[in-house]
Parts: C-alpha cells; structure tokens; sequence
C-alpha cells in the first residue's frame, strides 16, 4: 500500500495542498489515514480518487456536489466523462487514461495496460499517445519513484511494457535515406532510456536519420561518435542525479567537440547550466517540443 504526503498527493494531481485541506474540512470529501504518531498520509485507493476528483473539478463539476456522490455514483461520473470525452475532448481523454496506467502500474495489471495503451493508439495514434500520455505518464512515475511509492518491480513492470511498444513502433518505421542525421545517446552511468527511445521515434517518424547508441557509453566514445558521424544534433538525457551533478561540464565537453553539432538535452535545468552561453544548446521540456524543434 503506498504511504502518499499531501505534498506528494499535490505533485502528482495538481491540486494544491491548500485546496485539498480545503475539501477535508468543509466538504469532509476525503479523511487521511493517520500513523501511530498522528503524521497524515493518504493510500493508493485515495490517490486514484483524488485524481478522478480534480478531472471531474476541471470539468464542471462542484466539490460540494461530489462530496454527497456514492461510491458508485462517483464512478458512474467518471465512467460518463470518459464516454463523453472520447469523441469531444482527447485532452481530458488523455488525463483519464493517465490516471488508468497508474493504477494499473501500482496494481502491476498488464492486461490493463495494453488495453488503455491500444484504445488510446486507435483514437489518437501512436504520436500523440506517447507525446501527450505516456511521456506524462513517466514523469508522474518519475515523481513516485523518487519519495519511495513505487518500488523496483513496479517501476520495471512499467518500464518494460512501454519499451516494448515503442520498440515495435520504431521497427514499423521506414528507414529515411536522406534528412538531418541525428545522434541520440545516454552519457556514462545514465540508464534511463525511454525518454531516448521516444526520441528516436518522433525524430525518425518525422524523416531524418538516426543514429542510436543507446545508454552508458563513455565520454571519449561519445566524442568519437560525433566526430565520426558529425551529425546536425545530438539528443540526450539527464535524468540521474549523479549525472545532472556533472552536466554543465558534460554539455561543454560535448559542445567542444564538433563547431557545427547542436546539442538538446532533457535534465533538471540550475542556475549553472543557464549561464552556458553557446546558440547551439536547447533544454528539451516535452516531446511536444521535440516535434516543434526538428520540424
């Protein structure tokens, strides 16, 4: 059972701790467990229901009014809105399904998630659901991962499956005999490679060349790589904390390497890595803006 503070609670829904304590005392619309030392926590149960909570808020619907709701009636108003929503609105399909892979990410429900996963593909393609649900998805994950609520088999369970899948979209992809080639890589003791992997996909998908290295390769071969290749951007991520450490004198080193490489990198932007003044450096901050860069 996961162990959630309100804090966590607001990373991960987007309602602000002040709100929700606002809900609790005038609309008694959740009540948080409680530990033997009286600290306040909430459960996975009531974390999927107060994601739910907020759909249904953004969608109209007053807390005074869902606060009275039945078990059932409440899960008869989400079952609607995603009914009303598959032919209306694809964003707020989308934050449903969201809230679907994670509760089958907890429950480690693999068939439900190939189901979520398939629907959305068929109603929206395979771009669009990975830009717009499953790289949100991840990052929600991301979040959980680092207070400690999801533990190593739940996040590999997840992992895998969306490897899986982007895998097998990439392989459906014609290779591009021409275009800008691209150099995607993970530097040295960086193994988070899905946010790579989506990558390659919208970069190739989109007509260029790309030349994937995968992850863990060490800073002479990366620089090896880019003067063999001398690609027109090299893409990468920073994601674990030993390497956003040591980013800005790995983004020099990498800048140093070749005049004419641009460099996007996805990491934890700080103050440092915003004084590197060079045109050629640009911080990812969604897939979204991945597709707008290469286009």
């Amino acid at each position: 059972m996961g162990n959630y503070s309100i804090k966590d609670i607001e990373k991960l829904s987007g309602i602000k701790a002040h709100t929700i304590r606002i809900w609790e005392q005038r609309y008694q619309l959740i009540t948080p467990l409680r530990t033997e030392t009286n600290i306040r926590f909430y459960d996975d149960h009531q974390l999927r229901y107060l994601l739910n909570v907020s759909l249904l808020s953004k969608n109209g619907f007053k807390i005074s009014k869902i606060s009275q709701w039945s078990e059932s009636e409440f899960h008869s108003k989400v079952q609607h809105l995603y009914e009303q929503t598959l032919i209306h609105d694809s964003s707020i399909q989308l934050d449903l399904s969201a809230n679907d892979l994670m509760g089958a990410m907890i429950e480690m429900d693999a068939q439900k998630f190939h189901r979520i996963y398939e629907n959305s593909v068929m109603l929206h393609g395979f771009k669009k659901t990975i830009t717009q649900l499953i790289y949100p998805y991840l990052e929600k994950v991301g979040i959980l991962w680092s207070i400690g609520q999801i533990n190593p088999a739940q996040e590999h369970f997840t992992s895998c499956l969306v490897r899986q899948k982007i895998i097998a979209a990439i392989d459906r992809l014609e290779e591009p005999s021409s275009g800008d080639k691209y150099l995607l890589v993970l530097p040295e003791g960086e193994h988070h490679e899905i946010g790579l992997l989506l990558a390659q996909y919208i970069i190739k998908e989109s007509g260029n060349r790309v030349y994937y290295l995968g992850q863990d390769l060490p800073v002479a071969n990366l620089e090896q790589a880019i003067k063999t290749i001398r690609p027109h951007m090299m893409v990468t991520f920073m994601v674990d904390p030993t390497i956003v450490g040591s980013a800005e004198s790995l983004i020099k080193t990498i800048l140093a390497v070749d005049p004419d490489t641009k460099l996007l990198v996805a990491t934890r932007r700080t103050p440092e890595l915003d004084q590197i003044q060079d045109e050629r450096l640009q911080f990812l901050h969604s897939m979204e803006d991945l597709s707008n860069i290469i286009s």
